[in-house]
């Protein structure tokens, strides 16, 4: 099962994302786990997740969570567009495809 963390500045703009990319799974047949939480919480789970994605919001602050991954886990920017459009199945597709590279 893929694990899949998504962060924000307080873990709250990325819950309806979360639903939507949780829907988008289930469509495609997907077996995903899916989480948010706030940036401050994120090093309690970032070792047991296959991709840390991060809200645009706090993407200054990439540079922190790529340290507490020790480089062995990808962190990557939600792309501004999908995410103000709450684009859960282009944003699930991308992250996967992602996933699958590493």
């Amino acid at each position: 099962m893929k694990k899949i963390l998504l962060v924000c500045s307080a873990g709250m703009s990325t819950s309806l994302l979360v639903t939507k990319m949780k829907e988008a799974a289930k469509q495609m047949g997907e077996e995903i786990e899916i989480q948010a939480l706030p940036i401050a919480e994120c090093s309690s789970v970032i070792n047991e997740v296959d991709i840390v994605l991060l809200g645009p919001q706090v993407r200054f602050q990439k540079p922190q969570v790529e340290k507490l991954s020790n480089g062995t886990i990808p962190v990557e920017v939600i792309d501004m567009r999908q995410y103000g459009v709450m684009d859960g199945k282009g944003i699930l597709e991308s992250t996967l495809d992602k996933i699958k590279v590493k």
